[in-house]
């Protein structure tokens, strides 16, 4: 394996930049805010389900510059004597609001709100950036397999195709958040108890002389988890193969499953061949380059599917493969800040959600509006104000929200949003700084 870089690496160059010029201006200490939001959401989503607070937490809390970075930033000649001094004593002691994890969320609505000294908040925007954009990104992407999916299973099989390791784990975890029940990738399991299943490959099937040979060697081997790949040669044949080893065996398998081919078609044969072999409790499963338009546009032709498997199309969101959610300062020194001119401008001052019924409100922090406050305090002088949520029920949490969505928000195609209103302290606000 490639030795990993030090956290505190994982920033632009020009983060470090800046923090050299604050600290030259005795900015350094400065206290300030920033939000990380979305400006907009990506093609064809309604909504964005909030994920990677947890790695927003461990940025902030273990934020250090050991002393391998800090060789390394002297030899590189990043930053000045005096920032290399100043970067030894970093430690972030401000405080994190957030939206819970699972949260849905709205374009220019904040996820979380650092606060703090302005060089260690700076530092923090780019590892942020990576982590929370990411994760919320397939945590929406995975909501809406799951919503395609209608009722029926759908688990992520999409490690091997991931953008890196890293990204393939942190895509499990969010894809179990936004609705999946289940992810292939074992390390998911370990680190963040996501619960995991797998079926085989066409090599197990092919080490063995006959797919009835294969098939009655994993039923003896797996009887209680037991799912058959039936279109290594042909799904019929393979449909009936299992019926053969199920009777030699004595063992029904769970389900069978079909990776390529006319899947309307196949998976109604296959039911039929199975239902008069009396496999009538075994379940079809489909993978194969899915996705939620895909699988949305199989089950309106009738396909017999009970369950599916997706991969490359869950862990790179293919159809959106990027959230374009920023980081900016939004107060400094205790003055509301925005940037004024074109669609990058952002909203100024420190901001809450109000969550009605049927629109949400951002106001400023200390405003009491109608509503549900999104933003809870997560970190305060550095350290956590309550345990992690587990991951049930930050799961629990997305799919009580998204079913709250009206049906036209969670379409999959040309779905409607729901902007955000801002509160007449908010809007006049903005108008006296532009």
């Amino acid at each position: 394996m490639i030795a990993a870089a030090p956290n505190e690496l994982l920033v632009d160059e020009y983060e470090l930049a800046m923090a050299d010029s604050y600290l030259a201006e005795g900015k350094d200490s400065l206290p300030v805010a920033f939000e990380l939001f979305a400006r907009d959401l990506p093609p064809h989503r309604g909504y964005l389900v909030a994920a990677g607070l947890e790695r927003a937490v461990e940025v902030l809390t273990e934020l250090r510059f050991c002393d391998e970075s800090l060789a390394y930033l002297e030899r590189a000649r990043n930053c000045s004597p005096e920032l290399l001094e100043r970067l030894a004593t970093v430690e972030f002691t401000g405080r994190l609001d957030a939206g819970p994890a699972g949260t849905v969320v709205h374009a220019r609505e904040p996820i979380l709100r650092v606060e703090g000294d302005l060089l260690t908040c700076q530092l923090a925007e780019t590892l942020l950036l990576n982590q929370v954009n990411f994760q919320t990104l397939i945590a929406t992407k995975a909501s809406r397999i799951v919503t395609a999916a209608n009722g029926r299973p759908v688990v992520d099989f999409g490690f091997r195709r991931a953008h890196g390791a890293d990204a393939g784990l942190l895509a499990a975890r969010a894809a179990y958040i936004g609705g999946c029940v289940a992810t292939a990738t074992v390390a998911a399991g370990y680190l963040y108890g996501v619960p995991t299943t797998g079926t085989m490959a066409h090599s197990y099937i092919l080490s063995f002389p006959t797919d009835v040979e294969a098939f009655v060697a994993f039923l003896q081997h797996h009887p209680d988890r037991s799912t058959l790949l039936i279109d290594t040669h042909d799904p019929l044949a393979g449909a009936r193969a299992a019926i053969a080893a199920s009777r030699e065996t004595g063992i029904v398998p769970q389900a069978v499953r079909i990776d390529s081919g006319d899947l309307v078609e196949l998976t109604c044969e296959v039911r039929e061949v199975l239902d008069v072999g009396g496999l009538g409790e075994t379940q079809i499963v489909c993978s194969g380059d899915l996705d939620e338009y895909r699988i949305a546009d199989l089950l309106a032709a009738g396909a017999a599917i009970d369950g599916f498997g997706v991969g490359t199309a869950l862990t790179t969101s293919n159809d959106a493969p990027a959230l374009g959610g920023v980081y900016k300062l939004v107060e400094a020194g205790g003055r509301a800040v925005m940037k004024a001119r074109g669609p990058k401008s952002n909203l100024p001052g420190r901001h809450q959600v109000f969550r009605g019924v049927e629109d949400d409100t951002i106001g400023l922090v200390d405003e009491d509006l109608p509503g549900r406050p999104l933003l809870e305090p997560v970190l305060e002088a550095g350290r956590r104000t309550g345990e992690a949520a587990p991951i049930e029920e930050v799961r629990e949490r997305a799919a009580a929200e998204l079913a709250a969505l009206p049906e036209r928000v969670r379409a999959l195609r040309d779905p409607a949003t729901l902007p955000p209103r801002l509160s007449p302290r908010l809007r006049a606000l903005e108008e006296e700084l532009r």
